[in-house]
């Protein structure tokens, strides 16, 4: 069996790489990437590996940001710290999830279960849907978050994701924006808001940024295919939408 890892944390990469070698000392570990952009380039450029370990949350975002730009053939496992909704929603899809720290046992448990199934089937594992799978991720009867309680000074306010305009990184804080202007810290990380914001009005613009899809009021072409996008209200710091990613901002855009 032929394995990638992704994993940014160097530790937990070499605690799984011998723990596959305890099931199997006939598995191959092809190779560790850390980042979204690794695994994207290294998947377009090899074949499709028997297994897939992933966590969600890489050097330079989350993963499933990898399945939205490569057709992946492999099954997943998915490694990392999250919620019981995206542990049934691998469940449901014969994908296992395991939370970190990752337990011998678990793993051995997930291995026999992804050999069963392609005994079964006899044929290759079946390809990764990963957009039912973030859609069961983000479910329940609750799909997406509505509001968000915000300090505003002395009181408690109620935001809906409506009157949301952007969220962005300024330093170790992260802003709501609302269509008005008005600023309101969130304790919630740019990941795991993107997670919890409608795909269909939301859109990771980069590392720092989130966009409401009426808050992008203009992009202009950029150097080496990238992006510059103006923002409404306006956001005194540049924005740039990578080349890999300007594709998806304008097929999202253009719904």
């Amino acid at each position: 069996m032929k394995v990638v890892i992704l994993e940014d944390e160097s530790l937990a990469a070499e605690k799984l790489s011998k723990m596959l070698l305890t099931y199997d000392n006939q598995i191959q570990v092809l190779t560790t990437l850390t980042s979204v952009e690794d695994a994207v380039e290294w998947l377009q450029a090899n074949p499709s590996p028997d297994l897939l370990l992933v966590d969600i949350h890489l050097d330079d975002g989350l993963s499933f940001e990898i399945f939205q730009q490569v057709k992946v053939q492999s099954p997943v496992i998915f490694t990392t710290a999250y919620d019981q909704y995206a542990i049934r929603a691998f469940q449901v899809h014969s994908i296992d999830y395991l939370l970190k720290p990752v337990q011998y046992e678990k793993l051995a448990q997930s291995l026999d279960k992804l050999k069963n199934l392609q005994e079964s089937f006899q044929e290759p594992a079946p390809q990764l849907h990963i957009e039912e799978i973030v859609k069961l991720l983000r479910a329940d009867n609750n799909t997406y978050k509505s509001r968000f309680l915000v300090k505003a000074g002395n009181r408690i306010r109620a935001i809906k994701t409506t009157e949301i305009a952007y969220i962005y990184a300024d330093q170790k804080l992260n802003l709501l924006v609302t269509h008005d202007g008005h600023k309101y810290p969130l304790d919630y990380s740019l990941d795991d808001l993107n997670l919890m914001l409608d795909p269909q009005y939301f859109f990771r613009v980069n590392r720092q940024l989130i966009t409401h899809i009426d808050s992008a009021v203009e992009i202009h072409p950029y150097f080496k295919g990238r992006l510059k996008l103006e923002l409404q209200p306006a956001l005194d710091m540049e924005v740039i939408i990578s080349s890999e990613r300007t594709p998806l901002f304008k097929a999202w855009l253009d719904k």
